[in-house]
């Protein structure tokens, strides 16, 4: 491996915890849903955790190269979601997506969180943490949109601010480690 090449893996942690939080906030009832959320979706979780996904696949990370990428097209296409039909309001393709359809739509993420977990589950405490809960996160989100259970949201909102906290955590440590050469923060 090129000793030159940064590690991109806190890019794309952080990038993934920062959205994540912002997000659940929302989720949780605690802030309104509105243009900030959807445009740290696109840049921060869309853009920048591809980038992240991008360069893991440079290093020859295969797991950061499918985890980064994949998410930041999740976050690409939440945001695609909830702005198209605004966008285009005239093109039927792009109406206002089914309940049910979202459910489906969030539980496969959900199935992919899960089979990445199981990747890493021997791996650090912290990311098995983050993996576990993003797990649960996209889960009660589902169940969310199948039921309109206000309480399900909100709980999966406090979920993942603590899901998206501990990636935020994680990315944090690992600048800070690298950064002094020696572990500063454990995980």
């Amino acid at each position: 491996m090129d000793s030159k090449l940064a590690n991109p893996t806190p890019l794309g942690l952080i990038s993934f915890g920062l959205t994540t939080v912002l997000l659940s906030f929302a989720n949780a009832g605690l802030i309104p849903a509105e243009a900030a959320i959807f445009a740290m979706a696109f840049f921060l979780g869309g853009i920048a955790q591809t980038f992240a996904g991008i360069m893991e696949f440079f290093r020859g990370n295969t797991f950061g190269c499918a985890a980064f990428t994949a998410f930041g097209a999740f976050w690409l296409s939440l945001f695609g979601i909830y702005l198209l039909p605004a966008i285009f309001p005239a093109v039927d393709a792009f109406k206002t997506a089914n309940l049910n359809v979202l459910g489906i739509w969030i539980g496969l993420w959900g199935i992919y969180a899960f089979l990445l977990l199981l990747c890493i589950f021997k791996g650090g405490r912290i990311l098995s943490f983050v993996f576990v809960t993003l797990v649960i996160v996209f889960w009660s989100l589902s169940a969310f949109y199948f039921t309109q259970s206000p309480a399900i949201l909100t709980f999966a909102g406090y979920l993942g601010i603590v899901c998206g906290g501990s990636a935020f955590y994680l990315g944090t440590a690992i600048v800070l480690d690298e950064t002094a050469g020696k572990k500063i923060l454990p995980y």
